[in-house]
């Protein structure tokens, strides 16, 4: 027999994941359409009576943001111009009703190759952290996430949070999403993009680019062709020419692996762009 449980506390959520396996609900608005027609056979957990853990928080080393926070919780909070790739990644996500419901944590533990939050967060250098009932632990995203749908939590863990270090705080950012339409539609391609700018050069770049291999990746390659780069129409050209080995695009219904590469150039360069606050008309070929 499934069991149903909405603990009201964290303590109590960690000891029912101690005693059985249990699927964790928040906003469910991947798990729900996932069943279909199929009855639900696995123990439930619903985490939305765990009011600690929504919101966004922020300590002298870095900012929380709460496994159930929700997409329109990020989109209209007030956060530094980093985090502007997130907020706009934010306003991606499925319809305002599915924003509204769907939380952080989801994105991250469905682990999609084109889950929009990750690319952003990713930029923001991300550590999740994750509790059981006798454990703390603070992997890096890119640790997290293993693959599609598979991620680095174990048996009893959650996920409670999700750290921005205060030093990746710095800066501008911008997301760029590649579909087949403008609205409702899972990408072919995403870019974020986050750089710090100091006496019109670039000091530092965090750029990361989704749904173009089994997970969300840096592009550590792009990231050094920009380092000392001034900030004007040469941007564009130096990430469209600056090796992307971190990428293994799929051919798919969505679009083939060389088209999937190339777009995942160009709003790569766009999202520089973007972030180094250059007009469209710099990011011409």
């Amino acid at each position: 027999m499934t069991r149903y449980a909405k603990p009201t506390s964290l303590d109590e959520a960690l000891a029912l994941l101690g005693e059985a396996p249990w699927r964790i609900v928040a906003g469910g608005t991947d798990f729900y359409p996932a069943l279909g027609n199929r009855p639900i056979r696995e123990n439930i957990l619903d985490i939305n009576g765990l009011a600690g853990l929504r919101g966004i928080g922020e300590t002298e080393d870095y900012w929380l943001i709460g496994a159930r926070t929700t997409w329109t919780d990020i989109a209209n909070s007030d956060l530094p111009p980093a985090f502007d790739a997130l907020k706009q990644a934010a306003r991606e996500v499925g319809s305002v009703q599915i924003q509204n419901v769907a939380t952080i944590a989801g994105n991250l533990c469905n682990a999609s190759p084109a889950a929009d939050g990750v690319p952003a967060l990713l930029a923001l250098d991300a550590v999740v952290e994750l509790r059981s009932g006798n454990a703390r632990r603070s992997p890096k995203l890119a640790d997290f996430v293993l693959g599609n749908r598979r991620t680095a939590m174990r048996d009893g863990e959650m996920v409670t949070g999700i750290r921005i270090p205060r030093a990746s705080g710095a800066g501008r950012s911008a997301f760029v999403k590649l579909g087949a339409r403008r609205y409702l539609v899972i990408s072919i391609a995403m870019a974020a993009a986050r750089l710090v700018v100091t006496d019109g050069r670039i000091e530092q770049a965090a750029i990361a680019v989704g749904a173009c291999s089994a997970t969300a990746a840096r592009l550590t390659g792009v990231e050094t062709a920009l380092i000392g780069r001034p900030v004007d129409g040469s941007l564009a050209n130096a990430v469209r020419s600056a090796p992307v080995t971190e990428l293994s695009p799929i051919d798919d219904v969505r679009g083939s692996t060389a088209y999937r590469l190339e777009a995942a150039r160009e709003i790569a360069a766009r999202a520089v762009c973007l972030a180094a606050g250059l007009t469209p008309e710099s990011m011409a070929a």
